[in-house]
């Protein structure tokens, strides 16, 4: 008989709440500072973030918040449209290649986000010259330092469906290309998708390094210049946007179990 090599539920629960005070702990404290009002606890601080009268305070958050979502937009594009076609691509066509792809793609995981700025910095001063130097152009930037953690995510998926089966049925039956990709994989890899995609989003709305180097306004960037001024509204965004990205983890881990559910005969 065969032991089995899964936790057991007591390993499990203490793996959990470990998990979860490790993430707990940092938040709530947050949350407490920020109901800090110099005699005991209330919400003044929260009540003022939203006064329309703080707003001018406020403006490089609400700034920098709007160039992270465009730039989170942009590069889930850039992941969707270049990363996840090329992936089949590559276990369809170039088996071969698998190895030295996997390689290019999670390389930047090991150079520092500093590193890749030096060499970034003479490619976007012929970016700024050609379409401008806003914000959004931080996407091509992202879209390379998100690759190792987008390509775990899809390729988890990919691995856990036959490709070659089902792309040999639909083209048997006289689907296009477009058609096998977007009626036939997407489906099956809808769960990797929406992880690499959550994934994707979070890495942009955290990142700091590259975007200071860089000189552009984005949340972070943003939450730094704010803090100098009002540490109370820093604190309250920086939990916002946590929240933001749990409550994305949530909408995907729903949407996957209803993708497998879905499947069932």
């Amino acid at each position: 008989m065969s032991a089995s090599i899964a936790p057991s539920r007591a390993t499990r629960a203490v793996i959990g709440v470990t998990v979860g005070l490790v993430f707990a702990v940092p938040m709530v404290s947050t949350f407490l500072y920020t109901l800090r009002d110099g005699t005991g606890y209330s919400l003044v601080n929260w009540a003022r973030v939203f006064d329309p009268a703080n707003s001018r305070v406020l403006a490089p958050i609400w700034t920098g918040l709007t160039n992270s979502l465009v730039l989170a937009v942009v590069t889930v594009g850039l992941v969707l449209v270049l990363l996840a076609p090329t992936m089949i691509l590559v276990n369809l066509r170039f088996p071969g290649l698998r190895r030295l792809f996997e390689f290019l793609v999670l390389l930047p995981i090991s150079i520092p986000a500093i590193v890749l700025v030096v060499g970034l910095a003479p490619i976007y001063l012929v970016i700024g010259r050609s379409v401008g130097t806003g914000a959004w152009t931080l996407a091509f930037a992202y879209g390379i330092t998100v690759l190792p953690f987008a390509f775990r995510s899809i390729q988890a998926s990919i691995d856990a469906i036959d490709l070659l089966t089902l792309t040999e049925a639909a083209r048997s039956l006289g689907a296009s290309w477009p058609s096998v990709i977007g009626l036939v994989l997407v489906p099956n890899l809808r769960t990797g998708l929406l992880a690499a995609s959550l994934i994707s989003t979070a890495v942009v709305l955290g990142e700091f390094t590259i975007a200071s180097l860089l000189n552009r306004a984005v949340l972070q960037t943003s939450l730094l210049v704010v803090s100098k001024i009002d540490t109370y509204a820093s604190a309250i965004f920086t939990l916002l946007s946590l929240a933001f990205a749990f409550g994305l983890l949530i909408v995907i881990g729903r949407a996957g179990r209803f993708n497998t559910g879905t499947d069932r005969p």
